[in-house]
């Protein structure tokens, strides 16, 4: 079975040269990727509730994204832990553009089933994008992981604060194909899907992966056992990955919550959806822009500290959200714009820590197993929001999910906690 990788690579490439090229290459994948996953992220709740009838069932599609994330992170990872990086990298991106076609046949036919099964696929570019970000921490030297996960987070903001402005031209090009304007996003999606495969492809070769297993000595074969009993005996054995697990869930579920349900909220006030799709960009922006800065702060002064100013970072945005009114206002402007900030913080810190110490033999099943519980936890979280909101209001969603934001500050001091045993 070909892996894509030659044997003998280690011995004849330069390492730091490959790592260049890697990233360069995940960073333009990011790019083209963030289309297919940000510009439907303005009009899912929207074209959920015209097909369902009703606005309790709205954040269906964003909670089945989420839920098809989840599995397709886990499932990816074992892909990539038996044939490296770029295979399973490249099918996620597959799988999230056929997603993005069933959702148009959905909104074309009014099918609510057709609509979640796409979602559900459409999650699976999600899961791609964000282990494209533990790849470029596989050949990385450790003092510089920060930096190489961040600067391919940060690619994701090309593509990803273009993406809901792009939804007034898809809008439009659905109409003059005779579908749904709602449907238009997910036609250009599954174009900027399609093209992230290509790209990750036919470039990311060799795998870095399986190069960082060459230089460890370990080989290209998948390591012995499975995936569940490698991830069980790295997080007994090292109580900081728990911690950074911990932080990962709750950062990414109090993002979701609120994220899936201010498009509802600001309609409600007669925000048009050229202005909806702005806040989202500004909300995108804060997630991605200052993921340099994040990085190297998370080398610079520590990944646990990087992580309590993330939690500390949601507090403020949730409060800031829970007092915004309906419509548009400078409160959801800032409170979005700092959710996403917050999530920054806290998701790199909380990877970088991931990086630093899964074992190399059991490395992509626990950055898998972390992004699975990270993508149930916002699943469940995105799932109640439509019912919180719809029982009373978006400030008490905002103002709950608080309690997800302190859990972000205590992951932080258990991780430091770990750390330090571990160095012990």
């Amino acid at each position: 079975m070909s892996t894509g990788t030659d044997p003998g690579v280690a011995a004849t490439i330069d390492q730091a040269a490959l790592q260049r090229r890697t990233v360069r290459v995940l960073v333009l994948t990011q790019a083209v990727g963030a289309v297919g996953i940000t510009i439907g992220i303005a009009t899912a709740s929207l074209l959920a509730r015209d097909i369902s009838g009703s606005e309790s069932q709205a954040g269906l599609a964003q909670t089945a994204q989420v839920l098809g994330a989840a599995v397709a992170a886990y499932l990816l990872a074992r892909v990539m832990t038996r044939r490296g990086r770029r295979i399973g990298l490249a099918s996620g991106y597959l799988l999230g553009a056929s997603g993005a076609v069933l959702a148009v046949v959905a909104g074309a036919v009014g099918s609510m089933v057709l609509l979640l099964l796409g979602a559900l696929l459409l999650g699976a570019t999600t899961a791609a994008n964000s282990g494209a970000r533990y790849a470029a921490t596989d050949l990385a030297e450790p003092l510089h992981r920060g930096r190489a996960l961040s600067v391919v987070v940060w690619a994701t903001t090309i593509g990803a604060v273009a993406g809901p402005n792009l939804t007034g031209p898809a809008a439009a090009l659905a109409r003059a194909l005779d579908l749904p304007e709602l449907t238009g996003p997910f036609l250009v999606g599954a174009v900027g899907m399609l093209l992230a495969a290509l790209v990750v492809g036919t470039l990311l070769r060799p795998d870095p992966l399986l190069v960082a297993r060459q230089v460890a000595g370990a080989g290209t074969e998948p390591p012995p056992g499975t995936s569940w009993g490698r991830v069980r005996a790295a997080l007994v054995e090292r109580p900081v990955l728990v911690a950074a697990v911990l932080g990962l869930v709750g950062s990414h579920a109090a993002m979701v919550a609120v994220m899936v349900m201010t498009p509802l909220h600001m309609e409600h006030g007669g925000a048009e959806l050229r202005i909806i799709g702005v806040v989202i960009s500004v909300h995108v922006l804060g997630m991605f822009a200052f993921s340099p800065v994040v990085g190297w702060l998370a080398d610079r002064v520590g990944r646990a500290p990087v992580l309590g100013a993330g939690g500390g970072l949601l507090v403020v945005s949730l409060l800031l959200s829970g007092a915004a009114p309906e419509g548009s206002s400078w409160q959801i402007f800032s409170g979005l714009f700092l959710l996403g900030l917050g999530w920054s913080f806290a998701t790199v810190a909380a990877s970088t820590l991931i990086a630093d110490h899964a074992p190399l033999d059991a490395r992509a099943d626990v950055q898998g197993a972390a992004d699975l519980l990270m993508g149930l936890g916002a699943a469940a979280a995105g799932g109640a929001a439509g019912v919180v909101v719809g029982a009373a209001g978006y400030g008490a969603l905002s103002y709950g999910a608080l309690a997800l934001a302190l859990f972000v500050v205590v992951a932080a001091v258990l991780a430091r906690t770990g750390r330090e045993r571990l160095a012990q």
